[in-house]
């Protein structure tokens, strides 16, 4: 238990790191976009439902050793299989989120990753959450509040 909880606190931390991934349109609020985004969702997994199939990736065999003793008789031991490891696949995935695409693009939005902002960037800026989706450049960045909320900044222009 002692060595999972750091790991653990890691790959939280590391996963407030990753890019903030959204629909888009200049000057729409946050909410509209995210019902938006919500109703297309919806829409995407009635169309196009979850279809899980179990598969199993292959068997993988590990050759025995040889090995010599101090008399120069060799032994080889015994080979083994270790079975494939058996996981889920939703088969309807990527079509379901083309779907899902296509919907948001049919209002409007275009898909966007934003990095997350380095600390000067944050530190020069008020932390106020963004309610209307910015202009946005190939310098903008965001920053992640606790309650799931998030600002855009675009280092240049006013907030």
């Amino acid at each position: 238990m002692k060595t999972v909880l750091p790991l653990l606190v890691c790959l939280l931390v590391l996963s407030a790191c990753g890019p903030l991934s959204m629909y888009y349109r200049e000057g729409e609020s946050v909410a509209r976009m995210q019902s938006e985004t919500t109703e297309c969702r919806v829409d995407a997994l009635k169309d196009v439902p979850v279809n899980n199939q179990v598969r199993q990736s292959p068997p993988v065999y590990w050759p025995g050793r040889s090995y010599c003793d101090s008399r120069g008789r060799c032994y080889r031991t015994p080979g083994w299989w270790e079975p494939g490891n058996i996981y889920t696949v939703d088969v309807n995935k990527g079509l379901r989120n083309n779907v899902e695409a296509q919907c948001m693009a049919q209002k409007g939005f275009r898909p966007i990753s934003l990095p997350p902002c380095k600390s000067g960037v944050k530190s020069r800026v008020p932390a106020v959450r963004t309610t209307t989706l910015p202009p946005i450049s190939s310098e903008s960045c965001f920053v992640k509040f606790k309650d799931g909320s998030f600002q855009i900044i675009t280092p240049g222009q006013a907030s």
